[in-house]
């Protein structure tokens, strides 16, 4: 819930019994009345006023008379040049009404020179050099950015809504910005502060927005320890409140360091130049202006770096509270001489964000496994033939055995996963250490239908995940670890030898997910896989068990709004297998309808229409040995 703590300069019908009372010459509006009829006029008019090129701003605030704020509120605009009206038209404008009827009160204008540039684009040198270093673990206040950028300020910590997955909360053109994606790298500090990107990767843009919501986005947290509390503020933010005018606030940001300010104006909407692509945008918020009472040391309330900060409400002896008020985004244009800054709503931004100050009490459940609907188009999961279907392991009456983020069937003969089936959010990965975690049977299905220890102990051969385990370790803290866990039960895992498994003759099988994000554009950063053994009936057996010389792949993603999907083929030689010695494997790029035949499944339909080389193959199925298998990850044919 939003909660409000204000310290107030003015005396202005701050009583509950003021709020009530008409406004002089109104039988029936309130100021309370007033305020809401004023905010809708903004949202409803205030894109209209703002096509106006010379129109700044428009919002919430007390009129000015000689350059000083009185007690009466006005609809106040903020232009770019101030003229008399016989200059308007030379400037490509027209003169502002002095008044509007709202709510059946005549509220006059006020016009102002004024204009604002993101506190992003000119950089200056920060006031400590802790704000701008490699801090482990780092806290709000210091310097981050998005790796093609420069250096904007780290607001706060935040939590996503549902998953608790833990985010830094900053600007959208500080960690997105023109030439940005969402799953770019993030760093900290930002590559003004340190061009050393390699070393200072905090985590990657998870989500962003610019418009009338707020100049915002989040970052992951995955290589770093963090603390909550605001450098040199020393508390962290606990609470949403909403702003009103003469609040004073106060932020600590990378260039500015601590300073402080009183609300000017409330809900208004600023029109800002980002460059590049992006241009002129509308984005909502408030506007901040020098606390009187406490002087900036250099006259500046912000400056170029400080976007991202916090602006929190200060106590009525000056004191931070832990009571948000806004995200600041932007300050007065380099040619305005009054010293401005604009912040966004924090509800706004937590809203469209989807994120909170705290974890959720309750994660959602686990071992959902694959989710059919990742991707733009819809995946069914693999089919078995008639006689595969009589030999796969049944839970709860069902051939389909879920996990995290992954599912798989079982062959009860084999004592393998006939298919895995598994989803990778490439924008929420995480980097989980594997340390400590045991390869064990799953207890849920009958321990004879797995290959468990006894066939790994004591030789080269390696227990081979099929469903990678990098790729599994997405979402929430809490999600990415049960993936983690999940993906060392026996069900997905594979044997093969060590040399394959552990060293670079792994080479193309063990990069093709990474290929993918590589050399595509994939929709949404989002991947599904589908992998398994291929069963022979002469695959030589060891220890009790045949063992698998070929595995299959399936990679599926969107790009440019089309669904593709990409067949490969391992083949592992293991001739000599009871000395253990490795023959020659190769890899190779093949149709979807020759990892059918040769698996004895059925693909989902839409991955068929979806295989470009199984469509240019049909009706005329090569060999292997009529094909050249890959050598490198650029051998892939993505098109």
């Amino acid at each position: 819930m939003a909660t409000r703590k204000r310290a107030r300069t003015r005396s202005v019908r701050t009583t509950a019994a003021a709020r009530s009372a008409p406004i002089p010459g109104s039988k029936a509006v309130t100021p309370a009345l007033l305020m809401e009829a004023l905010k809708a006029f903004v949202r409803t008019r205030g894109a209209e006023f703002l096509d106006d090129r010379n129109v700044s701003s428009v919002g919430i605030g007390y009129k000015t008379r000689n350059g000083h704020p009185t007690n009466e509120l006005a609809i106040q605009f903020t232009v770019r040049e101030k003229a008399v009206p016989e200059a308007l038209g030379r400037l490509g404008t027209v003169r502002i009404p002095a008044s509007f009827n709202v709510g059946g009160v005549e509220v006059p204008s006020d016009v102002i020179q004024r204009d604002f540039t993101p506190d992003f684009r000119v950089v200056a040198e920060a006031t400590g050099s802790s704000r701008k270093t490699r801090l482990d673990p780092m806290v709000p206040g210091i310097s981050v950015a998005n790796a093609r950028e420069t250096a904007g300020t780290i607001g706060c910590i935040v939590f996503d809504q549902t998953d608790g997955t833990p985010y830094v909360l900053s600007n959208w053109h500080v960690l997105h910005g023109p030439n940005g994606a969402i799953g770019d790298e993030i760093v900290q500090p930002g590559p003004f502060d340190d061009n050393r990107t390699n070393l200072n990767r905090l985590g990657i843009l998870a989500r962003s927005h610019l418009g009338h919501a707020g100049d915002c986005a989040v970052a992951t947290i995955d290589s770093r320890a963090f603390d909550p509390a605001i450098l040199d503020l020393d508390v962290k933010v606990e609470k949403l409140g909403e702003p009103e005018l003469g609040d004073a606030v106060v932020k600590s940001g990378r260039t500015t360091g601590v300073t402080r300010g009183i609300v000017t104006r409330i809900h208004t909407i600023s029109k800002i130049d980002y460059g590049g692509t992006v241009g002129e945008r509308e984005v909502g918020g408030f506007e901040i202006g020098i606390d009187p009472r406490h002087q900036p040391d250099n006259g500046e309330v912000s400056m170029g770096g400080d976007s991202g900060s916090v602006w929190l409400f200060t106590s009525k002896t000056g004191k931070p509270t832990t009571v948000m008020a806004g995200l600041h985004f932007a300050g007065e244009g380099p040619a305005d001489p009054s010293e401005h800054a604009v912040a966004c709503y924090p509800r706004s931004v937590f809203e469209k964000l989807q994120i909170s100050l705290t974890p959720p009490r309750t994660l959602p459940p686990f071992g959902t496994g694959f989710l059919p609907d990742f991707l733009s188009h819809r995946l069914e999961l693999p089919t078995l033939s008639a006689s595969n279907k009589d030999r796969a392991v049944k839970l709860d009456g069902s051939e389909v055995i879920p996990y995290t983020h992954f599912s798989l069937a079982m062959n009860k003969v084999r004592r393998f996963a006939f298919w895995v089936a598994w989803n990778i959010d490439g924008g929420r990965l995480r980097r989980i250490s594997r340390k400590g975690i045991p390869f064990v049977i799953d207890p849920r299905i009958p321990e004879e239908s797995q290959a468990g220890e006894a066939l790994y102990s004591g030789n080269r051969l390696d227990r081979g995940h099929i469903a990678r385990r990098a790729d599994l370790l997405w979402g929430g803290a809490a999600e990415a670890g049960k993936a983690n866990a999940d993906s060392f039960f026996f069900t997905n895992i594979a044997p093969q030898m060590d040399d394959f498994n552990q060293s670079g003759l792994g080479g193309v099988w063990g990069q093709l997910e990474d290929a993918v994000f590589a050399d595509t554009e994939v929709e949404h950063l989002k991947v599904s896989v589908f992998g398994g053994p291929v069963f022979h009936d002469d695959d030589r057996e060891f220890r009790g068990v045949q063992i698998p010389r070929e595995f299959w792949k399936v990679i599926v993603f969107v790009e440019g709004g089309l669904l593709k999907a990409k067949g490969f083929l391992m083949t592992q030689g293991l001739d000599e297998l009871e000395a253990l010695g490795l023959n020659q494997f190769k890899v190779f790029q093949v149709a979807l309808f020759e990892i059918e035949s040769r698996c004895g499944i059925r693909l989902p339909d839409v991955l068929k229409t979806a295989d470009g080389i199984g469509l240019r193959l049909a009706g005329r199925p090569e060999t292997l040995r009529e094909r050249r298998a890959l050598r490198s990850p650029e051998d892939i044919d993505w098109s």
